[in-house]
């Protein structure tokens, strides 16, 4: 008896190994192109994808410029985007689909056993519905019952996009669709984590898609005061996170996603490694429905859990990949957070966002800004933060141009935050 009671004391106390996860597949359609190679170089060279809206339906609204993803006759994007896809589903779902092929195709994982298909999962969502489909929609009905499209609700359900997915390829794994505003693909990303340290999964296709910008969106976000309204003669500086002129956030549009992997895994089959997700902090403000607590306390919990679920320490961490979205309270917030949280270390964290370049992808900038991330610990540069003229603070910013990462081993943070107080924060490491 005392025999088996000190076995049951020492199996308490040492348990199980945690399964590590890997990036080993990167996909992206953005404002800065379609493919992540071209994503990235343009980030890096300091390129923008904002632009000026066209149409009489947008020349009466405050805000005229957006991220909007460059569309050529006969390209990746616009076959995506054919009338035939866009019967049946949403304009998310096509680019997430699109995103999915790359970074399917980068991993070289496209499994046809089905104890692979078994053990390969989605974890994909959107933070908004297409507002446009609702409003062409209901202009339908007025006409009559048989004008609405049968496939009109599945279009705008959230958890579609993941669905496709699914079924396209045959994964059985866990079949999950976040929608948490703008946190939503790094919430997706750091669950996929979770489906695959837990067991749940040995590979997860996750990330996030939004294609919501229409004049009822634009219009909507203006009656919220949180679009830039200053720069629409000069649309490439209406971003400017951290910057002491910002005026509000740019919308954006694209797709990003990454294939996750449990280590051991992608050992057996020789796969190429990014990163990997080290660990995974989520708070809520429990404040308000758009501004964070002024403290940055959310923002505090949520790095200071992603933080404790690596194991690392604070000093470990030379790099943020910030959510800051170019509002004038936000970004002032996340300041503070980083600042309390990391004290007299913050000074030796280099900061970034780059939604100076590609504005704010709401559901799908999370995890666009991991794959930035992700590419930062594994080439050992930091992307720029664009229109960084006058920084809010004196952080350590990577203001303008990219820069070298000197460090011992690169280990990032990743924040998204989201409307209605919820917030995630990715840990990232290079290998």
């Amino acid at each position: 008896m005392r025999i088996k009671l000190i076995q049951s004391i020492r199996n308490y106390a040492s348990p199980p190994t945690r399964r590590r996860v890997v990036v080993t597949g990167l996909g992206v359609v953005s404002p800065l192109g379609s493919g992540t190679e071209l994503v990235w170089h343009n980030l890096l060279k300091g390129h923008s994808g904002i632009v000026a809206l066209q149409g009489e339906e947008y020349s009466k609204l405050p805000c005229k410029v957006a991220g909007l993803i460059p569309v050529q006759q006969g390209d990746g994007v616009s076959k995506a985007l054919s009338k035939s896809n866009l019967k049946s589903m949403a304009p998310a779902t096509c680019l997430a689909l699109l995103a999915t092929s790359e970074a399917l195709a980068d991993a070289k994982w496209i499994p046809d056993s089905s104890e692979d298909r078994e053990t390969t999962g989605v974890a994909l969502g959107m933070g908004m519905i297409d507002l446009r489909d609702v409003c062409d929609t209901n202009d339908a009905l007025k006409q009559g019952y048989n004008k609405v499209s049968p496939f009109f609700v599945p279009r705008i359900l959230p958890n579609m996009a993941a669905g496709h997915i699914s079924i396209k390829y045959g994964f059985r794994g866990p079949n999950h669709a976040v929608s948490t505003a703008c946190a939503t693909g790094a919430h997706s990303i750091g669950d996929a984590f979770r489906f695959i340290r837990n067991g749940d999964a040995d590979v997860m296709v996750c990330g996030g898609a939004e294609s919501c910008i229409s004049p009822l969106a634009i219009a909507g976000f203006c009656r919220l005061r949180a679009l830039s309204t200053s720069f629409n003669d000069k649309p490439d500086l209406a971003s400017r996170p951290f910057d002491k002129k910002r005026d509000g956030f740019v919308m954006g549009e694209g797709a990003a996603v990454l294939v996750l992997e449990e280590y051991e895994h992608a050992v057996r089959r020789d796969a190429k490694m990014y990163a990997e997700i080290l660990g995974y902090g989520l708070s809520g403000d429990a404040s308000h429905i758009t501004t964070p607590r002024e403290d940055g306390s959310g923002a505090v919990l949520s790095m200071s859990r992603a933080l404790r679920d690596s194991n690392l320490s604070k000093e470990q961490v030379t790099h943020i990949n910030a959510h800051a979205t170019s509002t004038p309270v936000g970004d002032g917030i996340e300041s503070t957070a980083i600042k309390t949280l990391f004290q007299e270390h913050s000074r030796d964290i280099c900061i970034s966002s780059t939604k100076g370049a590609h504005g704010h992808l709401l559901g799908a900038a999370g995890n666009l800004e991991a794959v930035f991330t992700v590419l930062a610990c594994h080439q050992g540069v930091l992307p720029p933060t664009l229109n960084l003229d006058d920084a809010v603070d004196d952080l350590n910013y990577v203001a303008k141009v990219s820069q070298e990462w000197k460090a011992e081993r690169r280990i990032a943070l990743k924040n998204s935050f989201g409307f209605g107080g919820t917030n995630a924060t990715l840990c990232i490491g290079q290998l």
